[in-house]
C-alpha cells in the first residue's frame, strides 16, 4: 500500500506535463502537414492553381478548365463555386483528392463514362488525380466534388 501513493504522485505529475506542454503547441493551422504544407490558413495557400480535364459528359461541360483560388478566377464556368467545394472536403490529413481506399466495399453500379484528371497544386502540395464513375465509390468521390467536377448521370 505505501508504493501506490508514489505511484499515482508520479502519474499525476506525468500527467500533469504532459498537459503543460500541450498548451505550448502552436496552432494546427500553424503547423506544416504531410498532406497540406504549412500555409496562411487552415486551407490556404497563394497558389492553389488546378487543372481539371473532363471527358464523357457531355452537355458541355467536356473541356479542359483551370481553376484559381483564394480569390477564386480562372476559365472554370463554376470557379467560385468550385472553391467552395475543395474548401469543404479539405480536411487536416486527409488528401481532397486521394483514391478510394483499396479496401474498400463499393457498389458495383454504374456512373457513366465520365473522367476526369486534376493536376497543380492545392494547399500547397502538388496534385496528379484521376476520377470516374465506374463504381459506387468512385461516384461518392466525384459527386463530393461537384461543381469543381461538373454534375454527371449515368
Amino acid at each position: 500500500m505505501s508504493l501506490t501513493l508514489p505511484r499515482l504522485a508520479l502519474a499525476a505529475g506525468a500527467s500533469l506535463a504532459a498537459l503543460t506542454s500541450l498548451s505550448a503547441a502552436p496552432a494546427a493551422a500553424d503547423v506544416p502537414s504531410p498532406f497540406f504544407g504549412q500555409h496562411r490558413g487552415p486551407h490556404h495557400s497563394d497558389a492553389d492553381h488546378l487543372t481539371v480535364t473532363v471527358r464523357g459528359v457531355g452537355s458541355g461541360a467536356d473541356g479542359t478548365f483551370e481553376v484559381r483560388c483564394h480569390p477564386s478566377g480562372g476559365s472554370h464556368p463554376e470557379a467560385g463555386g468550385a472553391c467552395r467545394a475543395l474548401e469543404r472536403e479539405t480536411r487536416w490529413g486527409r488528401g481532397v483528392f486521394g483514391p478510394v481506399a483499396r479496401d474498400s466495399m463499393c457498389t458495383m453500379q454504374y456512373g457513366g463514362p465520365a473522367t476526369a484528371r486534376v493536376t497543380g497544386t492545392w494547399a500547397g502540395r502538388p496534385v496528379d488525380a484521376t476520377f470516374d464513375r465506374s463504381n459506387g465509390c468512385e461516384i461518392a468521390r466525384w459527386d463530393r466534388l461537384v461543381p469543381f467536377l461538373p454534375e454527371a448521370r449515368a
